[in-house]
């Protein structure tokens, strides 16, 4: 028989246990976890199940488990099935959308498991839920982004985004990948990517050498050679990453290919533009000092055939002869000289203008006068038709060495013809034509005889360094004008010049080259 008193220490015993379980259950917050009677109807309440479905104890103790399924399942009737399925076979877990007092959702991890009698009589239900709200936004906002970044891989046209596998082989492929390297995802996933190099350079194991400095060091990358499928070389930049998982354990590599060849292509244009602009500078600098240099020698000689002109007394006519064209050839060197330094000014932004009220007829005159000889040389008669009262604010002389580089331009393509030159009034412009009866000019070359170092195909043979009408054309430009050539319609050449009378608004002139 047993002692009385020990069986109230045990008793008491046992009721501290069950005291101290149900404080321990009404006392976890994250969990709603409570009891069923066998018929689902709630019999027990812990603080977690009121923090998570909203209810009071009181307003729910003796209500079935329906308050928290959503219509839809109550109406397919989902919480009956889980009971059915926990009586069975014990235990059963379910993740789904369950109903808050407040009507609101959230996504929850449920078990159900079922309390049995030793004699196998079922007492009821012990309910256990979380909420995996949070966990689950967690997730899929995961999903969404990797599903995010697999588009954006995918769509990327400009660079070549795939994976390898541990071993180097094509594991995914993107469309640029596809852009630049020509192979489908059917035909390359599976190859290693030695495919894409040199020959010369899988031999020499550098697709190995790569992969393990990725290894050691966490990341490749260099730019070089590769090959597409059609077997043409494109400069690529190459980045191999090594992939790890969450544990650490290598899974493969991931590969990012850019093609730079344009922009190689167009660096390299840079470099060579920037190398011949200044072989350009360095060439105009030449040409202004030496134009300056051999200007001085010039002097002395013309001095010199001029101190010889004042003793032409004592000289025989032949020597007299010898020395004009000892004078006239100074001069053509002298004026050579003046163009090569007008060119290398335009070049630099230095040219000169000095505008001054002129007459324009006066001044086109004065300079075919001063040209008489050089057109009695060519076999040239000049016949000229200016109107009078033309007047307007230009350079004289740089307008002047338009008007001489148009004749002397006429003189050697058609020696031996007529020249007309004539100036006439157009609403608010001066034009100045200058026609000969020569062979003209190649439609080709009406443009391009303007610039510099051409010279009409015709007169390839007639000397010259085709820089009189690029000189001319820029002066004319800088009057704010325009100088164009044609061909007539009966044989010869037209060129043409355009002056605005009132536009004083020439642009200031810089400081001159001594």
């Amino acid at each position: 028989m047993k002692d009385p008193h020990e069986t109230q220490v045990q008793e008491r015993r046992a009721l501290n246990t069950e005291r101290r379980l149900q404080l321990l259950i009404n006392s976890i917050r994250d969990s709603a976890i409570f009891m069923l009677d066998p018929a689902g109807r709630i019999e027990t309440w812990n603080l977690g199940a009121e923090l998570i479905k909203g209810y009071k104890w009181h307003e729910i103790l003796g209500k079935k488990i329906h308050a928290f399924y959503t219509p839809e399942e109550r109406a397919s009737g989902k919480p009956e099935q889980l009971l059915d399925q926990a009586r069975v076979k014990g235990h059963v877990e379910d993740e789904g959308w369950r109903v808050r007092k407040d009507g609101t959702r959230f996504w929850a991890d449920t078990t159900l498991t079922a309390i049995f009698e030793t004699d196998g009589e079922l007492l009821g239900f012990v309910r256990v839920t979380r909420d995996l709200t949070e966990d689950r936004q967690a997730e899929e906002q995961r999903l969404q982004e990797e599903q995010r970044f697999r588009m954006l891989v995918e769509s990327a046209r400009d660079y070549a985004i795939f994976m390898l596998d541990t071993g180097g082989r094509v594991a995914t492929w993107n469309e640029g990948a596809r852009r630049i390297k020509q192979y489908t995802a059917d035909e390359i996933i599976g190859q290693h990517f030695s495919r894409f190099y040199l020959d010369e350079e899988v031999r020499a194991g550098k697709c190995d050498r790569e992969i393990e400095i990725a290894l050691r060091e966490g990341r490749f990358e260099e730019e070089g050679w590769r090959i597409r499928k059609d077997g043409s070389r494109f400069w690529a930049n190459v980045v191999i990453t090594p992939l790890r998982d969450r544990t650490g354990a290598h899974i493969g590599f991931s590969k990012i290919t850019r093609d730079l060849t344009e922009r190689t292509a167009a660096e390299l244009d840079r470099v060579q533009l920037a190398r011949t602009q200044e072989a350009l500078r360095l060439r105009d600098e030449f040409l202004s000092i030496a134009s300056h240099e051999l200007r001085t020698p010039l002097v002395a000689l013309q001095l010199q055939i001029d101190s010889l002109r004042l003793q032409s007394i004592n000289l025989q006519p032949k020597q007299v002869s010898k020395l004009d064209r000892a004078s006239r050839n100074i001069q053509r060197l002298a004026d050579l000289i003046s163009t090569v330094l007008d060119v290398s000014r335009i070049a630099r932004g230095l040219l000169t203008l000095s505008p001054k009220r002129i007459e324009l007829g006066a001044l086109v005159g004065e300079v075919i006068d001063r040209l008489h000889e050089s057109a009695n040389e060519a076999g040239c008669i000049v016949a000229a038709d200016l109107a009078p009262g033309i007047e307007g604010m230009w350079d004289p002389l740089r307008i002047g060495q338009v008007v001489s580089n148009l004749l002397s331009n006429a003189f050697k393509y058609a020696a031996g013809s007529r020249i007309d030159v004539t100036l006439s009034r157009d609403g608010d412009d001066a034009v100045l034509c200058v026609q000969d009866r020569g062979p003209g000019i190649a439609a080709e070359h009406l443009e391009q005889i303007f610039e510099r170092f051409e010279r009409a195909a015709a007169a390839q043979n007639l000397g010259g360094m085709g820089l009189g009408l690029y000189v001319a054309r820029q002066i004319v430009i800088a009057h704010r004008g325009a100088i164009r050539a044609r061909n007539r319609e009966h044989g010869g050449a037209s060129l043409e010049v355009r002056l605005p009378i009132r536009d004083t608004r020439l642009p200031p002139a810089t400081k001159d080259e001594p």
